[in-house]
Order: C-alpha cells, then sequence, then structure tokens
C-alpha cells in the first residue's frame, strides 16, 4: 500500500471540494446572508490551507498512479468521510444544526444522496445553506470520485479502480476506451438533463432557485427539496409530472444514455435490467392507483398522477412526496415499502439493492427448484441478452446476504434508543438504503433530530456503507485486507 499517494490524493479533493464552496459563497454574499458567507468562507479556506500545506510536504510523490486495488478503497472510504466532515462546518458554524453529529448527518445524507434530514423547520434556513444541502446532493449522485477522475487526468491513470470502488452496482460499464473518458460522459450526460429539468421546471413558473435545487435532488434521486412539504408546496401537477419523469431518469442506468446518444435505441430496450424496472413501475403504478381510486382517496386522474408519482419516487430512492400517503391504504404503502427494497438500477442515482440483484436472485432461486427436480439439468442465469457469471451471482448473493445483516444488526442497536420498532427499523432501512423517506411516522412528519448524537453517527455509518455498496467499507475491517 501507498499512504502517501493516498494522502496526497485527499488533498486534491481538498482542494476540489473548496472549488465547489465557490457557488454557494457567492449565494451567500449575493442575499446578504453574512453569518453562511463567513461559513463557507472559514470552510474554503481551512480547505484550502491543508490541501496546500499536505501538497507541499509531499511534493515530488507520484501520487495516483501507484495506487494498488487496497489503496483505492482506503482512498474512496476516506474521500467521503472528509468532504461530510467538511462540508459539515457551515451548518455547524451558522447553527442550522444544534450540534456536530447533526450536521456531519446532514452533510452525510446529502452527498450519499439519501435525503434524510435532522434538520425541522428549513423554510426559515438561509438560501445558501440549502442550496448547499441540494448541492451536495447532486454531486454525490453521480459520484466525487466519478467526477475526480474526469477532471484529473492523473488520476485516469488508475481511475478504474477508483470508480470501481464507488460506483453502485454488480456491473461496471466501461462506455470508452479510456476511463477518464467514460467519467466525463457520464458526468456530461448528467448536466445535460439537470439543465434540461431546470429549463422546464422554469417553464412550470418556478423561481431559478427552486427550479435548480429541485432538480438537483430529482437527478440525484436525493428528494431533497428547498421546502419543507417537498413537491406538494408548489401544488403544481405540472411540476408533478416533470419531477415524476426525471425521477425515473434518475433511476435508470446512466451508460444507457450514452447508448442512445450513439443511436443504439434498440440495445437499450433489450437491456434485461431496464426492461424489468420499467416493467415493476407500470405494474406497481397501475395497482397503487387502482387500489387509490376504489378506495375513494382520490379521483382517477388524481389516483393516477399520485400513484405514478410516489411508486417512481420510492423505486428510485428518490423520496418525493406530494401528498400525505401514510394516509392511503394499507395495500398502498406496502407497496411503497417493498420498492424501498429494490431500489432503481445499477449505474444509476438511486439507491436500494439494485433491481437487478432482485433479478438474478429470483432467477438463482428458480434454477435451485430446476435442479432439485431435475438433477441433471444444465441452467445458466440471464437479464435480457447478458449471462451472469457464478462469480457475479455469488457476489449478488453475498451482499444480500451482507445487506439484511445490516439492517437487522442496524434496527437492534437503534432500538436502544428506546424508540418503537418501525421508527428503529424504518430509519435503519431509510439511511442503508440511501432514501430519506419511508413508512410511519419518522421521515414523513418526523425527522432525525429525535435521536442523540451517537444514533445520528450510527445512521452516518450506515449511509455510507449503504452508498459505497458494503463491500468498500467492510472490507477495512477485515484482517486480510491489512495483511501484507
Amino acid at each position: 500500500m501507498n499512504p502517501k499517494s493516498v494522502i496526497k490524493l485527499l488533498s486534491y479533493v481538498m482542494l476540489f471540494l473548496a472549488f465547489l464552496m465557490l457557488l454557494p459563497l457567492f449565494i451567500a454574499r449575493h442575499y446578504g446572508e453574512e453569518d453562511a458567507y463567513m461559513a463557507f468562507l472559514t470552510t474554503l479556506s481551512l480547505l484550502v490551507f491543508f490541501a496546500l500545506l499536505i501538497i507541499l510536504y509531499l511534493r515530488g510523490e507520484e501520487g495516483a498512479n501507484k495506487l494498488s486495488i487496497k489503496d483505492s478503497y482506503i482512498f474512496v472510504t476516506l474521500t467521503w468521510l472528509l468532504i461530510a466532515f467538511f462540508g459539515s462546518i457551515p451548518y455547524y458554524m451558522t447553527e442550522v444544526s444544534m450540534s456536530f453529529a447533526e450536521s456531519f448527518f446532514e452533510t452525510m445524507s446529502g452527498f450519499t444522496t439519501t435525503g434524510a434530514t435532522a434538520i425541522p423547520n428549513i423554510d426559515e434556513k438561509p438560501l445558501s445553506i440549502l442550496f448547499w444541502r441540494n448541492m451536495t446532493n447532486w454531486i454525490g449522485g453521480m459520484g466525487i470520485i466519478v467526477l475526480f477522475v474526469a477532471l484529473l487526468p492523473a488520476v485516469g491513470v488508475k481511475g478504474s479502480a477508483l470508480i470501481g470502488a464507488e460506483t453502485v452496482g454488480p456491473t461496471k460499464d466501461k462506455l470508452t476506451p479510456q476511463i477518464r473518458l467514460t467519467a466525463v460522459s457520464l458526468w456530461l450526460i448528467y448536466l445535460a438533463l439537470t439543465l434540461i429539468q431546470i429549463i422546464l421546471l422554469i417553464l412550470g413558473g418556478l423561481n431559478l432557485f427552486d427550479a435548480a435545487t429541485i432538480a438537483f435532488g430529482t437527478i440525484a434521486a436525493a428528494g431533497v427539496a428547498p421546502r419543507s412539504g417537498s413537491i406538494a408546496a408548489y401544488n403544481s401537477h405540472y411540476v408533478e409530472w416533470v419531477c415524476t419523469i426525471f425521477m425515473f431518469v434518475s433511476g435508470t442506468n446512466f451508460a444507457l444514455f450514452f447508448k442512445m446518444l450513439q443511436g443504439k435505441w434498440r440495445r437499450v430496450f433489450k437491456d434485461g435490467e431496464f426492461r424489468l424496472y420499467l416493467e415493476l413501475t407500470i405494474v406497481f403504478s397501475l395497482l397503487v392507483s387502482i387500489n387509490l381510486f376504489k378506495s375513494g382517496i382520490a379521483s382517477l386522474s388524481d389516483s393516477i398522477r399520485l400513484g405514478v408519482f410516489h411508486v417512481v419516487s420510492f423505486i428510485t430512492t428518490t423520496g418525493f412526496t406530494s401528498t400525505n400517503y401514510s394516509a392511503w391504504p394499507m395495500f398502498s404503502q406496502i407497496v411503497l415499502f417493498v420498492l424501498l427494497f429494490i431500489g432503481g438500477c445499477s449505474g444509476s442515482a438511486g439507491g436500494g439493492i439494485k433491481v437487478i440483484r432482485v433479478k438474478v436472485l429470483y432467477l438463482m432461486g428458480t434454477n435451485a427448484m430446476v435442479k432439485r427436480i431435475h438433477p441433471n439439468a444444465v441452467t445458466n442465469i440471464k437479464v435480457g441478452d447478458n449471462a451472469i457469471s457464478q462469480e457475479t451471482c455469488s457476489s449478488i448473493a453475498g451482499f444480500i446476504g451482507m445487506y439484511l445483516i445490516t439492517l437487522f444488526i442496524g434496527t437492534m442497536v437503534i432500538s436502544l434508543s428506546g424508540r418503537d420498532f418501525l421508527t428503529c427499523f424504518t430509519g435503519v432501512l431509510l439511511t442503508l438504503g440511501n432514501n430519506g423517506v419511508g413508512i410511519g411516522t419518522l421521515g414523513t412528519t418526523e425527522c432525525f433530530d429525535q435521536f442523540s448524537s451517537f444514533y445520528l453517527w450510527a445512521f452516518s455509518f450506515l449511509m455510507l456503507v449503504g452508498r459505497l455498496e458494503l463491500f468498500t467499507v467492510y472490507s477495512l475491517f477485515t484482517r486480510r485486507f491489512w495483511a501484507k
């Protein structure tokens, strides 16, 4: 391992984060928010000071081109901890959060696109802080390391290891021969989709600030809005449908958009995971819409609008809401609860287990039944036209097993807080699955400020391992990882 190379790269991340803070710094100055301005200026100065100090101390080191797989895992994990630490300082300095644990929780929630919050009454907070809150969502949606690789050619030498340690899902699409060009392509698509949604929201009557922050929360599948009422606060069916479309987009593998731009439309609709994602969205939207209409909750048109909006919001783990769905029939609530587990496609901004893992796990089960009936049968697993290797199947089974173990142990730890089972289980499920809204009061009418600092640190850890898909973080706690 090369600790000096890791530390040097972390200094570049600090400079990069300082650059990103220039925008909320400008917004704070524009709106005359002096406390927020000083908070961002102080944080920015600290980032630049420590980064330059490290760079000067380690000058002459070769840097990223010596990163091993182990170094990549360490670097990616430390990067997320580092940006969460410094990103939380503006919250703490402006007293938006009462404790540093709340500030760290809020920032980790932002960068991991979880969307959970420990800040009540966000309408009363400085606009620059709210912008930073949504900006962290947007940066984390595609991945800080992917952006880092895209902007620093020096990292591109071993960029595949870094991206592999951060990107989500069992498949890693290489769109171009060079990993840096792949990172650039993904971020350009991500940026283009964000700009399109901002324009559409402005055409729907939203001001630039609201349009930008909502687009950040949508494309990143984070579900963070600058108003306490989420999307319901805008009272606009047009805004709901625009967000519905782009939430669905955020749950799609972004590599498919690259194929679309190349004119390979057929390959997109032949993608097995995308087809299942589309089918699940349509089927569950119909079921919830019918259930709402039959229960007299809303008219037929409103039932369809509400059903589609919330099904897409939950399956993509975005978490936007346009009504109090906790008053819905139990069937619809259970459907939404199930969707929390599934999540979006691999290579998307969404959280959860991922559609492809659910599909492969189901096929593994059916194959096991076939083998019991016909022991000599030769079976294979295919998702669309792609055959899934035995190694990938084992990895998926291991991931889901570790996911469930983490969910149950996390619930046991949070239960020490004295809260009821539903609150504890929902809190762990939301943070581990990077979904800020769920079933029950937590995430709907109540936020995470009801928990003490110890439990907020625990939730922050769950968000981190959920965003980096368990193995990247858990590997650091094994003896084999540190063995020579």
